[in-house]
């Protein structure tokens, strides 16, 4: 029983139970916390929650489950029965219906109470059910609806794009970090046919399948999938050839001899570049090229242009984890440098990664929310706060267009810095009581 207690308490002295303890402690960070969990239950059950389709009908005998149908429909795995399309459905008369709290989609059009309807104008409805209580836009939408359906998308865009710069930053500053200029050695053309194989690769991976790419968007997100899991197996049989006929000309004593790679060089010059161009801009840049709209693709590109920041933090914790004994001990035992590397130095060098994550979330969804405002690179049927408060610059008056959104960012953002400003705290070992 005393062994049992004994092992508790040493697993309650670990270093993450004391980042909890300590992260526990901070009020503000631990409310901000629980909040966004609010928020993202929101997001997942926003369908649920606002919607024109009922959760559960019976019509003619037969029962349907529409918004369940609908993600089959949109995933590509169904389609509607032919007296559910092309309807509107709050106009059928069902045996029996269950609808969502918000009758309405962030779509649907109320031309009854159109020409922006405040939440304490008169309003033209069968009932109170059927009340837009956070008001209407200038086409009759209602906005409680498209305030439900934005946090999804909100925290969609900061959480995918944080996913891929953190993936792209920990792989390139670990790589940097761990093995410098001098870790890494290759035949001299096998780094120059890697080199040249890549951009090639790049260019017959992506660049040639991009309209099959976006068709695949067009069609469901299962079809871009499939489609950029196809351009990621041109990518690396591109590469593999690349590699196949290095080993040919390394029998050449000149193109065979090692030589070593300079990649903290190669990566530390990236990201001065990446760092000299204004990031807004860039990303404005970018987008305002695509031809239409998508969602998908803001998230890509704010992920490929904000990796930087988590780059730098983890070269400078490998820079000094490389060093330490159990890194030392490990390569004594014969382990190779890639297993110390991903097994036992990025683990204990992700600590200040999650605080430049939770920032990374918040800037995030500000740049999505600037983006909506000014009407580039999300689809302009998409309702999301950016676009709400885009509305409120063609009526000043519509003050609940302007209030609730930029509310809405407010509070997102802070809830983010506030969790971030948590973990700073919680990581610092000077803290430790």
């Amino acid at each position: 029983m005393s062994n049992n207690r004994e092992e508790v308490k040493q697993l309650d002295q670990s270093y993450w139970a004391y980042v909890k303890r300590q992260f526990r402690k901070n009020k503000r960070a631990l409310f901000s916390l629980y909040f966004v969990g609010f928020m993202v239950f929101i997001a997942l059950t926003a369908d649920f929650l606002a919607n024109e389709k009922p959760i559960y009908c019976k019509y003619e005998g037969k029962t349907y489950f529409p918004i369940f149908r609908s993600y089959a429909v949109s995933l590509g795995l169904g389609s509607w029965p032919v007296e559910f399309q092309n309807i509107r459905w709050s106009e059928i008369k069902f045996d029996k219906a269950i609808f969502p709290p918000i009758p309405y989609s962030p779509e649907n059009i109320d031309y009854a109470n159109s020409q922006f309807k405040s939440p304490f104008d008169e309003q033209r409805v069968k009932s109170k059910k059927w009340w837009h209580w956070l008001g209407t836009d200038e086409l009759g939408r209602d906005v409680l609806a498209g305030m439900i359906h934005a946090t999804r998308i909100a925290l969609s865009v900061g959480l995918i794009s944080m996913f891929i710069s953190t993936i792209i930053g920990v792989i390139l500053g670990s790589l940097a970090g761990f093995f410098g200029d001098d870790k890494i050695k290759l035949s001299r053309i096998r780094l120059w046919l890697n080199v040249i194989f890549f951009f090639i690769a790049l260019f017959f991976a992506f660049s040639t399948r991009g309209y099959a790419i976006a068709d695949g968007l067009a069609r469901s997100p299962i079809s871009m999938f499939v489609q950029i899991l196809i351009s990621l197996g041109i990518f690396g049989a591109i590469i593999l050839l690349g590699n196949l006929l290095a080993k040919l000309f390394e029998k050449i004593p000149y193109l065979g001899t090692s030589t070593n790679v300079p990649v903290d060089l190669t990566v530390s010059r990236l990201i001065e570049i990446m760092v000299s161009i204004p990031h807004l801009f860039l990303i404005i840049a970018i987008v305002a090229t695509m031809e239409r709209g998508s969602l998908i693709m803001v998230m890509v590109i704010i992920g490929f242009t904000s990796w930087t920041g988590i780059a730098r933090l983890i070269r400078g914790e490998l820079l000094k984890v490389r060093n330490l004994e159990y890194i030392e001990a490990a390569q004594a035992l014969g382990y190779s440098p890639w297993r110390s590397l991903f097994k036992h130095a990025i683990p204990n060098a992700l600590s200040p990664v999650l605080i430049s994550i939770a920032f990374g979330i918040a800037s995030a969804v500000l740049v999505e929310a600037f983006l909506s405002f000014i009407g580039v690179g999300v689809p302009p049927k998409t309702v999301t706060w950016g676009s709400l408060l885009n509305l409120a610059r063609v009526k000043p008056d519509a003050w609940w267009l302007a209030i609730f959104p930029g509310f809405a960012i407010f509070i997102t953002v802070t809830l983010f810095n506030l969790i971030g400003e948590g973990l700073t705290d919680a990581l610092d070992p000077r803290l430790k009581q």
